[in-house]
């Protein structure tokens, strides 16, 4: 398929999804679709390879490999909301139809990326030790979870790259390019992993550490596909001279990416921690709640894929209009955004509520748990949806470069209703409470973002950032 078959042009013209004659909705599924499917497929991958460990290895490698899962996540998240920014600059120059700004917005980014990508490498393997030890890792698993730890941050500078080039291609309206570098990274991995635990390719068994190098093989495959493949389409991206002469850190462009994806990556960081603490009140109820827990959390996260995806379209094409000076169609794209979660997201919530059982079903085998798993899901499953409209809202905003309110909106909400809720919750209802703290949540959020949106933001005059 060409670039210009999926709203992607070449050149510095603007034929592309903001000039598009097609109706908004099908813009939409053009861009969310393919996504929406590497978003699953980079949640496959990770199941897959939890598999693997779990069932050829032991329980005891699979800890390991769970206890370096906080670090990595961590250090993944700061380079996510880079990648935010980045893509919304780049989705403001590309709907201005400036190739080159473009280019030294990408360069910029991957130059930090790279860079922080080595620091990892180098610094990271003399205090991985030290680290695990600071989240309390086990004794019987440190060793394993050193050496798997060691190889993850080997690993980092090619992971980092290629997590920042498929977030960025978005800027220019590009979801499938990602979406064929993941299959293949997800392929090779699920080969690449089982293979190297058994020692398929004539090296003996690497055992915990299998799952480490496969993962450095597979970004390093894809990340050859993804520059030859771009080279060879004329990507707008590309790897050529002129991305190259671009490939070092612009001090103005690198304060307007930390500027937008600073605040995001920290809300992911918030998130993950928020979690974190949840998962310790629901361990206080017993293994049968913590089990529960896992096949809940596994069902809203497939749940709340399209809604995350729309509220990232969304984005990218507010900023594509506003580069385009279009910022009158900020308003139809936002309505847009919002039926299209109401159909999609609410149509998988149906889905969860009909077969509920037989979902759950899938992760749990104790009946007791199964009913208890489903009642929970009950619970809060319906507000995926109020989730996922203020999630757009807040995608909105960023795109115009107001990103400092909505995230603090949202880390407010997390730290300040979502833990203390649950808590209180649980005390009151017991294992209940802790879900019925999401709907809370989530109905805050929205007022709270929807309030600044339309009070505030909306009546800002809204300028591009470059």
């Amino acid at each position: 398929m060409a670039l210009e078959d999926r709203g992607v042009t070449s050149t510095a013209d603007k034929t592309h999804v903001q000039s598009d004659d097609r109706p908004l909705w099908r813009v939409f599924l053009a861009f969310l679709g393919p996504m929406l499917f590497g978003n699953v497929l980079q949640s496959l991958s990770g199941t897959f390879n939890n598999v693997f460990i779990g069932q050829m290895l032991g329980t005891h490698a699979l800890a390991a490999v769970a206890s370096v899962f906080p670090i990595v996540f961590f250090l993944i998240s700061l380079i996510i909301g880079v990648g935010a920014g980045a893509s919304v600059l780049i989705g403001q120059a590309w709907g201005a139809g400036e190739t080159h700004k473009v280019k030294a917005i990408a360069g910029t980014a991957l130059a930090l990326g790279l860079a922080f990508g080595i620091a990892i490498a180098l610094l990271g393997g003399i205090f991985t030790e030290n680290m695990l030890h600071l989240l309390r890792t086990p004794p019987s698993v440190l060793p394993d979870a050193i050496a798997y730890a060691r190889v993850m941050m080997f690993a980092m500078p090619g992971l980092l790259v290629f997590l920042l080039a498929t977030q960025m291609m978005r800027g220019v309206g590009d979801t499938v390019t990602p979406l064929y570098a993941l299959l293949i990274s997800t392929g090779i991995s699920c080969v690449l992993t089982p293979g190297l635990i058994r020692g398929w390719f004539g090296f003996p068994g690497l055992g915990v550490t299998s799952a480490a190098t496969a993962t450095i093989g597979s970004f390093l495959v894809s990340l050859c596909f993804l520059f030859s493949y771009m080279r060879r389409t004329k990507h707008p991206l590309a790897p050529d001279r002129e991305l190259l002469r671009s490939l070092h850190i612009d001090p103005k462009l690198l304060r307007l990416v930390v500027r937008i994806g600073l605040p995001t990556g920290m809300q992911v960081i918030v998130m993950s921690l928020a979690e974190i603490a949840l998962l310790a009140l629901v361990n206080r109820f017993g293994a049968d709640a913590t089990a529960a827990y896992g096949a809940v959390n596994q069902v809203v996260n497939y749940v709340q894929f399209p809604a995350i995806s729309i509220a990232i379209t969304a984005s990218i094409l507010c900023a594509q209009a506003i580069g385009a000076g279009r910022n009158d169609r900020l308003g139809a794209i936002t309505a847009t955004a919002m039926r299209m979660t109401l159909v999609l997201t609410g149509s998988l919530v149906v889905l969860g509520y009909l077969l509920s059982r037989y979902i759950v079903g899938i992760f749990i085998t104790s009946e007791p748990v199964v009913e208890l798993a489903q009642s929970l899901l009950h619970i809060m499953l319906w507000s995926s949806v109020v989730y996922g409209c203020a999630a757009i809202l807040s995608g909105v905003m960023r795109a115009s470069g107001t990103v400092l309110v909505p995230t603090a909106i949202s880390i407010l909400c997390i730290v300040a209703v979502e833990v203390p809720t649950a808590y209180a919750l649980a005390d009151r209802f017991g294992i209940e409470g802790v879900w019925m703290a999401y709907p809370v949540t989530f109905i805050t959020m929205l007022i709270l973002q929807a309030a600044y949106y339309r009070l505030v933001w909306r009546k800002k005059k809204i300028t591009r950032l470059v």
